[in-house]
């Protein structure tokens, strides 16, 4: 996985998410070809809103993505973009496969969805830094990192 940070001009920052979508009444509608199609339509949609799709997999019934995404975003609203124009190119594309799930209705993912934040590390190592901030444990080891980095002058 990266672990790159980006900048802007007031931000610095590195967020990723795991964003889970699960099609309408987890009927199994994704073959391996529609898992492709939503692999390339994912990325398209994402390069749209400065995000980048790093991974893609999934299942017959949910589709699992990786996403590299900007700090400016609203989670919420980019996720239901993403779901809105992935099940719009899908059944455009797929629509004589999906007519066999859906009828003549047009629906593609469940409106739930899962989404979590990935980071490099663990949940208990984040804990443990941002407790031992202002201690004089975090201080020392400040200290002795900072003048380890320095170099000696020539």
């Amino acid at each position: 996985m990266e672990h790159n940070n980006k900048s802007s001009s007031h931000a610095v920052y590195n967020i990723k998410l795991h964003i889970v979508f699960v099609t309408k009444y987890r009927r199994k509608t994704l073959t391996p070809e529609v898992l492709e199609y939503l692999k390339t339509a994912f990325g398209e949609i994402l390069d749209g809103w400065r995000c980048k799709l790093i991974e893609f997999g999934g299942e017959p019934d949910h589709a699992h993505l990786l996403v590299d995404i900007h700090p400016a975003l609203d989670i919420s609203v980019l996720i239901n973009n993403l779901k809105t124009a992935s099940a719009r190119r899908t059944r455009n594309r797929f629509a004589e496969h999906l007519v066999k799930f859906y009828h003549a209705k047009p629906l593609f993912w469940h409106r739930a969805y899962f989404v979590g934040s990935v980071g490099g590390a663990t949940l208990e190592t984040i804990r443990a830094y941002v407790e031992a901030q202002g201690t004089t444990e975090h201080t020392r080891k400040s200290a002795a990192n900072a003048k380890s980095n320095t170099k000696p002058s020539a």
